[in-house]
C-alpha cells in the first residue's frame, strides 16, 4: 500500500470505530509495529512493541475509559513516509469517574507498505 492509501485507510476506521480500528491495526501495522505515547498510560511504560500489545493497549483503554465523542481530523502529509492525524477526545475515567477533553497528534511513519511507528503528541493531558 502507498503512504496516502495507509493514511486515509487508517483515519477512515479511527472515524468508523473500535471495530474498524482493530481490523486496521491486523492490516496496516507491522507485526513489530511500536507504539510511543508522550506520557505512561495504565501503569504499561510509554513504549508498546509489536501489534498484539498494541492490541492489548487499546483492550486497556477501551476497558479503562468511556469514549463519549472523538474526532478525527485529517489525514496531513509529511513527505513519503510520515503523516499525521490529530484526534480529539471527550471521555469518562470508569475508575474515578472523571471526564475529560484530550486533543493529541498521531504521527505515523510508514515503511514498505506498513506503518512500522506510531507517536502520540497530547495538547491535553490525559488523567
Amino acid at each position: 500500500m502507498e503512504l496516502k492509501e495507509i493514511a486515509c485507510e487508517l483515519v477512515a476506521g479511527c472515524r468508523a470505530g473500535n471495530a474498524a480500528v482493530r481490523a486496521n491495526l491486523d492490516r496496516l501495522y507491522a507485526d513489530d509495529a511500536v507504539s510511543v505515547e508522550a506520557a505512561d498510560m495504565g501503569g504499561q511504560g510509554r513504549e508498546t512493541h509489536g501489534v498484539k500489545a498494541i492490541h492489548g493497549k487499546h483492550d486497556w483503554w477501551e476497558n479503562a475509559m468511556e469514549e463519549h465523542s472523538t474526532e478525527v481530523i485529517g489525514p496531513f502529509y509529511f513527505g513519503d513516509s510520515q503523516f499525521s492525524a490529530m484526534f480529539k477526545v471527550d471521555a469518562t475515567d470508569k475508575q474515578s469517574g472523571e471526564r475529560f477533553q484530550m486533543e493529541e497528534i498521531g504521527v505515523y511513519h510508514v515503511k514498505d507498505g506498513k506503518i512500522v511507528r506510531e507517536e502520540f503528541h497530547y495538547a491535553v493531558e490525559a488523567p
